[in-house]
């Protein structure tokens, strides 16, 4: 029996291959016998009934400069495929918000990872606040008088954007300036407030979960003069461990994660502080921990399956 896997995904054209998570885990289950078909969010219809998808059916290469072809154009029911993967960027937008009703319709056809009830309930910022006691002073809010009594306490203080993502938009803050904060919130509305902690400059940690359990870790050093740890803001990759704190925090974090019906996520630490980024939309890092460990993680995501 054939098995198709199905892959919401980005453009394909602006996919970066040296770095990109969604690819290796496509070349993995291209590997175990799986077909690939690929759709971008527009090209998602619901047609009397039934979940349609305008795909490419593709083929992995290992190939960097090309690294994949078109096999055929297909107009696919996607309730037919084996496994779907939500593997769409960020931001989580109505387009991104609308897909995931759509695709919940055949939830219990099809096996989609992560669950698109799940990716729709589980912000990636604010589900942090289910684990406040691994997290620095944070404050979520809009309210002026919150925020300037919030900065009167701690000083330095980083703000960012509730749906914000690779780092856009998240600002130092070493005082509180009521006219910055103010343009944000007219383009934002809520605010994801924390203290500063100035270890990011020497990097901060992103632990994979995979089925509830931690797969792995990666450290994501800024570049000189930034907080930035988004390898898409030009922080690099080394290999790192957890301490015992992070540890036990990854685990009650992991094991939440999963009874939510996240299957796969990436959570970040600086300084033994959950920061507030618990990613389940389309978590990245798998090519920069298998380029400097090794190991495949795409083969364990698929092994639990």
């Amino acid at each position: 029996m054939t098995k198709i896997l199905a892959i919401q995904g980005s453009d394909l054209k602006k996919v970066n291959i040296k770095t990109d998570t969604t690819i290796l885990l496509a070349a993995e289950a291209q590997k175990r016998g799986y077909k690939i078909y690929y759709f971008e969010p527009e090209n998602l219809s619901f047609l009397n009934g039934k979940v349609i998808a305008s795909c490419k059916h593709i083929k992995i290469h290992d190939n960097k400069k090309k690294f994949y072809s078109t096999i055929k154009l297909i107009n696919f029911n996607l309730e037919k495929s084996k496994i779907i993967l939500i593997r769409n960027d960020p931001p989580f937008d109505n387009r991104y918000l609308y897909t995931t009703f759509l695709l919940n319709h055949i939830s219990k056809k099809a096996k989609i990872i992560n669950h698109p009830f799940a990716v729709r309930n589980v912000s990636e910022k604010l589900f942090s606040i289910n684990f406040m006691r691994y997290m620095p002073p944070t404050l979520i809010s809009e309210n002026l008088n919150e925020i300037r009594n919030f900065f009167k306490k701690h000083k330095a203080v980083v703000a960012k954007p509730i749906n914000g993502f690779s780092g856009n938009n998240v600002i130092l803050f070493k005082s509180f300036n009521a006219g910055k904060i103010k343009k944000l919130l007219k383009s934002h509305n809520h605010l994801f407030f924390q203290k500063f902690l100035p270890g990011v400059c020497k990097g901060d940690k992103r632990v994979f979960i995979i089925k509830g359990k931690i797969a792995g870790v990666i450290s994501r050093v800024p570049k000189k003069g930034s907080i930035l740890s988004n390898m898409s803001k030009g922080a690099k990759a080394k290999l790192s461990k957890l301490t015992s704190k992070e540890i036990k925090a990854s685990k009650v974090i992991g094991k939440l994660l999963l009874k939510n019906n996240i299957y796969f996520a990436g959570v970040d630490f600086v300084q033994e502080k959950l920061i507030g980024d618990i990613n389940v939309t389309s978590p990245t890092g798998l090519v920069a921990y298998k380029n400097l460990s090794g190991i495949n993680l795409a083969k364990l995501f698929w092994n639990n399956i």
